[in-house]
């Protein structure tokens, strides 16, 4: 089993517990994208409330994908 959480949880530059706060409590403002070194998608999010709150319930589903990518990067 740890194994398993091993390959699906990169270890890396980015915590994703860090990001899931982020997400929880700013995400509106997208600072967890700026956390994660998304300047673009994070200004567009903080200029849109969460890119109208779809954005912000995407980022709910994905935001393991994307902290993994970003680990898998740097």
């Amino acid at each position: 089993m740890e194994q398993e959480s091993k390959r699906r949880f990169s270890p890396g530059r980015y915590d994703y517990s860090v990001a899931w706060l982020l997400l929880t409590f700013l995400g509106f403002f997208g600072i967890h994208r700026f956390y994660l070194g998304k300047w673009i998608t994070g200004i567009i999010w903080l200029c849109t409330g969460g890119l109208f709150t779809l954005g912000y319930l995407y980022d709910f589903i994905k935001i393991n994908d994307i902290v993994s990518e970003r680990n898998l990067l740097t």
